[in-house]
């Protein structure tokens, strides 16, 4: 009898069984771990021609696993940058493709700058700080003064959005006074913003648009609007 059949060996096999908390660990759990195994065994090959058949090999066996991709020119510099991110950087055999080095791989991106502005006046938003700082730069004349008029009743619309009730021109033109660092000043002017009324119109005609639809509409009965009660086609069916 073989020996790898005996008895014996195979009760040693069942006590020597290994776990997965004490295997190694997985660097690209995707492929598990047999695959990983056969990069640990073609890393282990002395010969360098034999450690590059096996590693074109493995990434046959990687390529099968997506066979959809496995022709792509791009997908298989994936594979070989995987094969040697699974190796540890310890594979040394003749790529088609740059070797990815361990450093790249750590490299953290840069954190984005997110804005830090803390407006005063929230509900304008920052859109609004930017049309006043593009007024700002404006030469006065016709122009100016229509952007800043626009501005104005953007910002009462603004204002109407956070607050239903209604706000005065006055406290419009003190905001954007003190807004645009004093440069707009509207305060003394006899300009008037649109009405409360209209603003409200208007922001519950744009709320509705984006507004998801409601329940289906249930179509009336013709016979119950004319009061009539529906008759069964064997009601009046005699019996036999």
């Amino acid at each position: 009898m073989i020996e790898k059949y005996k008895k014996e060996v195979a009760n040693d096999v069942v006590f020597n069984l290994e776990y997965n908390s004490e295997r190694q660990h997985l660097i690209i759990p995707e492929y598990g771990r047999h695959l990983q195994k056969l990069i640990e065994q073609a890393t282990a090959i002395t010969d360098g021609e034999e450690r590059n058949k096996a590693a074109k090999y493995i990434i046959q066996v990687m390529g099968s696993l997506n066979p959809h991709l496995r022709d792509v020119p791009d997908f298989q510099h994936k594979l070989w940058d995987q094969l040697f991110i699974m190796s540890d950087f310890r594979l040394d055999v003749s790529s088609p493709y740059p070797i990815p080095s361990r450093e790249v791989l750590q490299l953290k991106p840069e954190i984005l700058q997110y804005p830090q502005n803390f407006p005063k006046y929230r509900y304008y938003g920052n859109n609004i700080k930017y049309m006043i700082d593009v007024a700002n730069k404006w030469e006065d004349g016709d122009m100016k003064s229509a952007l800043v008029k626009v501005i104005a009743n953007h910002m009462k619309k603004s204002y109407l959005s956070w607050n239903k009730d209604t706000v005065k021109d006055d406290v419009i033109f003190e905001h954007l006074y003190e807004l645009s660092d004093g440069k707009l000043n509207l305060i003394q002017s006899t300009e008037e913003l649109l009405g409360t009324t209209d603003l409200l119109r208007t922001n519950k005609r744009v709320s509705n648009k984006i507004s998801p639809a409601g329940p289906p509409k249930i179509q009336s009965n013709k016979n119950a609007k004319l009061g009539k009660t529906p008759i069964h086609k064997n009601q009046n069916r005699k019996p036999l």
